[in-house]
């Protein structure tokens, strides 16, 4: 496997300006974005003219320097004595799109005293069983526990190797193949700065999570999208890869049970997934955060329980959903021992580990009494019929996922975008859900809704729908 580059920068002494050039003299001024030169005569003359001449040369740079100065004091008068910031450009690969203009109507109507239903982020609202938090508080009460964590207690990692023996059939070595996340959102959007260098490709779903192509988008990867298409089930087809692509490909992201499509991918497509990228020395990332969140009686694994899975990858894991600890950030990279290792190396530069009392929190959780989660998946299984049926029900036909606390609903074919949709459901029913175009081309025409209401909540939402008038 090969990893990023460490990245390092040449440093000296610059005068910062805006792109550009002027003359002056007899010698031309080169302004870059970041760097001010003089461009100097090939040859010096040492005669006594030419001795003067480089005298009056220096001179004038001096004047030139002093000019580019005076002239940021004028530009900043202009500017009302301010100077004009600039960013990297790596932010222009994002901006804040739909959701700033959802959560806006919503405090525009909570402001008039309307009603607002928020089905749009994907919040868990269940909070953890007792003995979870008596653990976290018990931790907390504790003085000695607010200094830097700095790296994960030994009780975790043992913790989250008898786990993932216990509940998935997976040995894993606490030592050397698990690392904690400051929730599986931390370790998505960081650990392709630790797999990708600049221009790299990496192959994610489509769609997806955004996540999942922010984090190497932030690395400076290319994206190579994989579709995941209604008619093949969601699941993605590597066999539609090109060639060129996949021996490019240093990072490939998957995920299921998938967010937003809902969906569960067979036991043969981890095969070909491993088996392809053994072909191409592709890392895989398996995101695997909605395995207790399945439906009707179905079972759901891990990624890593694959024959030569964990020669290829790792799998991220998330104690969010299961267990109610959200906003306690509590998450898991697990596998292959030379990608845990690199993003550890990346972690230890950039954070001072997980607090303790939430790692006594996390130990609690994975180790105590797991009826907790059976609860838990029968209260969003309930939710997500209440939702469906209500909106089947009123003409908004739903299909029901088969996991995840999360709807992939089809718009209603009078309207033409999930964005239009969307905005219009905000405005006339006071109903938020995201629209499918968020995560992705192959997300138009579908918003997704995250079951994070209770049930008579759901309810509610369905009927405000109905007496909006939109599906008439």
């Amino acid at each position: 496997m090969q990893y990023a580059e460490l990245r390092g920068r040449e440093y000296g002494y610059q005068i910062p300006q805006k792109s550009g050039s002027r003359l002056l003299g007899n010698f031309r001024v080169c302004i870059k974005k970041n760097a001010c030169y003089a461009k100097t005569p090939a040859e010096t003359d040492t005669t006594l003219a030419g001795l003067l001449k480089l005298f009056l040369y220096y001179v004038h740079l001096c004047t030139i320097i002093i000019y580019i100065m005076d002239f940021d004091k004028i530009l900043m008068e202009v500017r009302g004595g301010k100077k004009s910031m600039q960013f990297a450009e790596r932010m222009d690969r994002f901006g804040e799109g739909i959701f700033s203009k959802l959560l806006e109507i919503k405090r525009q109507k909570e402001e008039r005293g309307e009603t607002v239903i928020d089905l749009g982020v994907g919040a868990p609202n269940i909070p953890p069983a007792r003995h979870i938090t008596d653990a976290l508080c018990e931790a907390a009460a504790n003085p000695k526990n607010y200094v830097y964590a700095i790296s994960d207690q030994k009780e975790l990692l043992e913790a989250a190797a008898q786990w993932y023996e216990r509940r998935y059939g997976v040995s894993l070595n606490p030592e050397t193949e698990i690392c904690s996340l400051l929730g599986s959102q931390e370790g998505l959007a960081h650990i392709a700065l630790s797999v990708a260098d600049e221009g790299d490709v990496v192959l994610v779903p489509d769609p997806c999570y955004p996540v999942f192509a922010d984090g190497p988008l932030l690395a400076g990867a290319t994206l190579f999208y994989m579709p995941q298409r209604k008619e093949n089930g969601y699941i993605i087809d590597v066999s539609e890869i090109p060639e060129d692509t996949a021996k490019k490909a240093k990072l490939m992201v998957i995920s299921y049970p998938n967010n937003p499509t809902t969906v569960m991918a067979p036991d043969c497509f981890y095969e070909e997934v491993i088996a392809f990228a053994k072909k191409y020395d592709i890392i895989v990332l398996h995101d695997n955060a909605y395995s207790e969140l399945v439906f009707d009686g179905k079972t759901c694994g891990s990624f890593l329980h694959f024959p030569g899975a964990k020669e290829v990858g790792v799998e991220f894991n998330s104690l969010s959903k299961t267990y109610g600890l959200a906003g306690a950030r509590i998450g898991f990279c697990v596998g292959n021992e030379e990608v845990v290792s690199h993003l550890k190396m990346l972690k230890s530069n950039m954070d001072y580990g997980m607090f303790l009392p939430v790692q006594k929190a996390a130990v609690a959780a994975i180790t105590g009494d797991q009826a907790c989660v059976e609860t838990t998946r029968k209260a969003y299984e309930r939710r997500r019929d209440a939702l469906c049926d209500g909106m089947t029900e009123i003409g908004w036909k739903m299909d029901k996922p088969e996991a995840t606390m999360f709807v992939w609903a089809k718009i209603p074919d009078k309207f033409s975008d999930s964005t239009s949709f969307a905005m219009e459901l905000a405005e006339k029913a006071g109903l938020l859900v995201t629209p499918g175009s968020a995560f992705g081309p192959s997300g138009e025409g579908y918003v997704r809704l995250a079951l994070v209401q209770d049930e008579d909540v759901l309810k509610k939402a369905a009927r405000l729908v109905d007496e909006s008038g939109m599906l008439r």
